[in-house]
C-alpha cells in the first residue's frame, strides 16, 4: 500500500510540475501560434465570400 500511495503522490507532482512548466515555456498567443506568411487572411477565403447558398447579393 506504501508503494501505491507514493506512485499517486509522485503522479500528482509530476502532473503540477509540467504544468507549471508547460505553461511557462510553450504557451503562445492564438495569432502567434496560427499565423505565418502563408496565411490567407482577408474576405477571398471567407464562407460569406463564397457565397455557398446561391444567393446573389
Amino acid at each position: 500500500m506504501k508503494a501505491f500511495g507514493l506512485a499517486v503522490i509522485c503522479a500528482v507532482l509530476l502532473a503540477v510540475v509540467a504544468g507549471f512548466v508547460l505553461e511557462g515555456t510553450f504557451s503562445r498567443e492564438a495569432d502567434q501560434a496560427y499565423s505565418a506568411p502563408s496565411a490567407r487572411v482577408g474576405e477571398g477565403p471567407s464562407v460569406e465570400h463564397r457565397n455557398f447558398s446561391g444567393e446573389r447579393r
